[in-house]
């Protein structure tokens, strides 16, 4: 019963003269997750936002670091169970599914 509490992912691009960087926090409460996405080019604002997803939606989710795993766990078993499909948050942190 592994359960993830809280992820924190951080992209950082320098292009030309201005950087970008990307960050997402996931945190885990009682009622569900919580993602926070920012967003900051340059020297502008960053820009924020927030998308909370219940328990019922996220049954099974699977984040990066347990995809990466499962990954590695099929491929010593040679063999992927046919249909096998996990909810899963999209890099602009939207809610989708993720089929092996």
């Amino acid at each position: 019963q592994l359960e993830t509490l809280e992820q924190e992912e951080q992209e950082h691009l320098e292009l030309r003269a201005q950087p970008v960087e990307k960050r997402t926090h996931m945190v885990s409460h009682h009622h569900g997750m919580t993602v926070t996405k920012t967003l900051r080019e340059g020297e502008a604002e960053p820009q924020c936002w927030s998308f909370s997803y219940s328990r019922d939606e996220l049954q099974g989710l699977m984040l990066e670091g347990a995809s990466l795993l499962l990954l590695r766990v099929l491929a010593c078993r040679w063999a992927v169970p046919p249909g096998l499909v996990f909810p899963a948050i999209d890099t602009k942190g939207h809610l989708c599914t993720s089929s092996y």
